[in-house]
């Protein structure tokens, strides 16, 4: 880094995202930090982006490639930056004009962070604020050292997607390049979220720094919709995927770790689509009552959690793991939208209400 601050690189990644991509670029060039560039990688678009990215002033850098997927479009990018700091921006999505001052601002601070990230607020396809924040703003985001916890139970910290996140360019040279076959359409931000975690601290802004457009082309899913069963099955496998390379990286370190990774958003995914849907169930070794006590095990390693809450999870995995097909999906619902838990908590609070005048009456 130079003693005016680290540079910055934003590598804006492509594929038929026309419609938005020229906002995107506005983002990155609109800064208020002036020791940033723009490089956008388009990944073999059909649209019109390649005529917008021709009417480019030279200041940004285009790398064009033919369609490879989000994992191929960032190692690409990452080939052309030189920056001292990354920023990868999904092209549906934007960024505050004040998102880089303040990564710089605290990669400066301390030279042991290898990533920071940031909250993001949900915008529409027209870039009108829905009032969603990401991730909602009582939920702490993790800084520190986290590299036991990410072995741990990674799944289960609050990790940002692509663009809410920026990563010290010599930490990424040592993860990259992100194995494109294990990852060939999206899913690449699994890979540098957790990988990245081992190799320096992290640092988590508790400000907006991004927008994360939800356009009906993108994998966003809306609080109450019906769960989507093939998105489970990707997280699954991703979840699996990224596991295998967090321990293989952590065995490379000498780190001391688990024989296996545990979180309960992995074991919930699992015990959902094996109850919902088992034929599309991607690992053949799952049982309910493995998940279950697997459930158990990773509440043990969940020094985050409350004992309480650690007894609603087994609860609801022992009721999953016997409940009858019919009840198993509001039961999955109930564990994975947050509004139907307060709804419910809502309902037993006028229940326990009603309970209590009728027994005053009485």
């Amino acid at each position: 880094m130079t003693s005016h601050g680290p540079t910055i690189d934003v590598v804006i990644n492509n594929h038929n995202y026309a419609d938005f991509l020229e906002v995107a670029i506005e983002s990155a060039r609109g800064q208020t930090y002036g020791r940033v560039k723009v490089i956008v990688v388009d990944d073999g678009s059909s649209d019109r982006s390649r005529e917008i990215l021709a009417g480019q002033d030279e200041d940004v850098e285009v790398v064009l490639k033919e369609n490879g997927g989000q994992a191929s479009a960032l190692n690409a990018g990452m080939a052309e930056s030189k920056g001292d700091v990354v920023i990868f921006l999904d092209a549906d999505d934007v960024l505050r004009p004040d998102a880089a001052a303040r990564v710089a601002e605290a990669f400066a601070a301390d030279e042991r962070v290898g990533k920071v990230q940031f909250r993001m607020e949900t915008i529409d396809a027209e870039g009108r604020s829905t009032g969603e924040i990401k991730p909602a703003p009582h939920l702490p985001m993790p800084s520190g050292d986290l590299r036991e916890a990410e072995l741990a139970y990674p799944y289960d910290l609050v990790w940002m997607a692509t663009s809410a996140n920026a990563f010290r360019a010599q930490v990424l040279r040592r993860i990259l390049p992100i194995p494109e076959s294990a990852y060939p359409v999206t899913g690449a931000d699994w890979y540098l979220v957790h990988l990245s975690a081992l190799l320096g601290h992290v640092t988590s802004l508790d400000t907006v720094g991004a927008g994360y457009r939800v356009h009906g082309r993108n994998s966003y899913e809306l609080d109450d919709a019906a769960i989507d069963l093939p998105h489970l099955r990707q997280a699954i496998e991703f979840a699996e995927t990224t596991s295998h390379e967090l321990l293989r990286l952590a065995a490379e370190l000498e780190m001391s770790r688990p024989d296996r990774i545990l979180s309960i958003a992995d074991l919930a995914n699992r015990m959902t689509l094996l109850r919902l849907n088992p034929g599309q169930h991607p690992i053949a070794t799952d049982r309910r009552w493995s998940l279950l006590r697997d459930a158990i095990g990773a509440c043990r390693r969940r020094d985050n959690a409350s004992l309480p809450m650690k007894a609603l999870f087994v609860v609801w995995f022992a009721a999953m793991a016997i409940a009858p097909p019919r009840l198993a999906q509001p039961l999955a619902e109930l564990f994975m939208f947050p509004s139907r838990r307060r709804r419910l908590s809502r309902l037993l609070g006028r229940l326990q209400g009603a309970s209590r005048k009728a027994q005053a009456v009485a």
